[in-house]
């Protein structure tokens, strides 16, 4: 079974003056989980780079419902909401102590020499065989 969820420790270096996680960073806490998951689905990302074809974010909102501090541990969790030609649509979302404290909604689009391409096969099956897809 594939993991979908991804702890974070949150260190001094992660917050902001008041204590509390400097915005910027939970974009990179839920890139770790995001790369993590692509990872234990079975795609290897720096194969794909190799041949100049990477996932890209093509679009990210975001929503900042309550603040992570110092010592905290949070939980990633991402699901795949859907699966397109191109693109693939991610619901992410970081907790701490089981409360939701942050949420993004991400597409990522497959690109290929610098231009949208649709998903190889190989890899839209491991994606929809993964236990992250919803219904």
């Amino acid at each position: 079974m594939i993991k979908k969820s991804f702890n974070v420790e949150i260190y001094y270096e992660d917050t902001d003056f008041s204590g509390a996680v400097y915005h910027a960073n939970y974009f990179k806490f839920i890139e770790r989980a995001r790369s993590k998951i692509i990872e234990n689905i079975g795609i290897d990302q720096l194969t794909l780079q190799k041949k100049n074809s990477i996932f890209v974010v093509s679009s990210l909102s975001a929503r900042f419902i309550r603040p992570a501090f110092f010592g905290d541990i949070v939980q990633v969790n991402t699901n795949f909401l859907t699966i397109g030609g191109a693109s693939i649509l991610l619901e992410q979302k970081i907790l701490k102590q089981k409360e939701s404290i942050f949420v993004a909604k991400v597409r990522l689009a497959f690109v290929s020499e610098g231009k949208p391409e649709r998903l190889p096969s190989l890899i839209r099956q491991k994606l929809l065989n993964s236990d992250h897809v919803l219904s």
